[in-house]
């Protein structure tokens, strides 16, 4: 059954991060480009957040994490968060984002290496090659040294192609090196920027499931797990070494029934099969007594340049949002 919910919207007054020049202001963002990530739909799901949550505290969990997008905006904007929880099986992942809440200085350090020698092959394409084969060597390891670990996961995110993290069924990376050669590997701001909120984090490691037992009520999940695929060739779910199909998308559906019948309130991205197939009505039919909603978003990540574009995707919430949430 829809959780309903109708009080009066409230506005907030957007938090702002210090660093430590007090003129400037840095507000904490993804460090890490991620397929599939939420950045450009933050309007849509500001307007379908539980008005509730603008006046009274509340618990924020994020079972698949992914770059963040969501949470930051959301630890930026909503002083009265009480708790917040995230949690991601890409073990790391999670360890990155550890990494950056309790050692950030030494992260930078390791980082600015890295980024030191790949520029240092700005006119060398065969040792810049050479070089980002080496790392991705290297993070296979999963070395034991998990500064180290952490820097490769983002120096391989700012470098190779398309920000694309995928593994094979060992568990190795394996997406090539991109064309940039004079990105920023190392943004220091941001990453003390995110250190700062994350301390009111606690990060998990693990089935997206075992984040109910840390969630206290009232609490907010927002789900955004690996996407149904368009198309055959459109799969970006192989961020770890186990898919994500159908199977678990309908595990998926029945969690977040218990969700709603514990009294939780939940919302849900994932991508618009019915867009793209008139008679795939596969979400449709499975969310068919929630709320489905869709909303436009832009294919940002595709090998072929003219298949990127603008598309539908789905978001699912187990309440009723009749007007629109509104953050000053």
């Amino acid at each position: 059954m829809l959780i309903k919910r109708n009080k009066n919207n409230k506005n907030l007054s957007n938090k702002t991060v210090f660093l430590k020049k007090p003129i400037k202001y840095m507000q904490a963002k993804p460090f890490l480009k991620w397929a599939g990530g939420k950045t450009q739909l933050i309007n849509d799901i500001e307007k379908a957040l539980p008005r509730e949550f603008t006046s009274q505290k509340f618990t924020y969990v994020e079972p698949f994490v992914g770059g963040g997008a969501v949470l930051f905006w959301i630890l930026e904007n909503f002083p009265n968060l009480e708790k917040a929880i995230i949690n991601d099986i890409n073990a790391d992942l999670t360890n990155t984002y550890k990494v950056i809440a309790e050692q950030p200085k030494k992260l930078i350090t390791v980082l600015q290496k890295f980024q030191k020698k790949f520029h240092s092959f700005e006119n060398d394409a065969e040792g810049r090659r050479v070089y980002y084969n080496e790392q991705r060597a290297l993070f296979n390891t999963r070395s034991k040294d998990v500064v180290t670990q952490a820097a490769l996961v983002i120096f391989l995110n700012k470098t190779c192609f398309n920000g694309l993290f995928r593994v094979n069924k060992s568990n190795g990376f394996n997406v090539p090196m991109g064309d940039s050669t004079k990105q920023t590997i190392c943004d220091v701001e941001n990453i003390m920027a995110v250190s700062k909120v994350l301390q009111r984090v606690e990060i998990l490691t693990g089935d997206y499931r075992e984040t109910l037992q840390h969630a206290e009520h009232p609490a907010l999940f927002y789900f955004d797990p690996p996407y149904k695929p368009l198309s055959q060739t459109s799969s970006f779910n192989t961020y770890t070494k186990d898919n994500f199909g159908d199977n678990e998308q309908i595990e998926l559906r029945d969690f977040c029934k218990t969700l709603d019948t514990l009294g939780h309130y939940w919302m849900l991205s994932n991508s618009d099969v019915k867009g793209k197939d008139m008679n795939d009505t596969f979400f449709d039919d499975i969310y068919e007594e929630f709320n489905i909603n869709r909303v436009y978003a832009r294919r940002s990540i595709n090998a072929n340049g003219d298949k990127r574009g603008k598309l539908t995707e789905l978001l699912i919430t187990n309440y009723a949002y009749e007007q629109a949430l509104s953050i000053a």
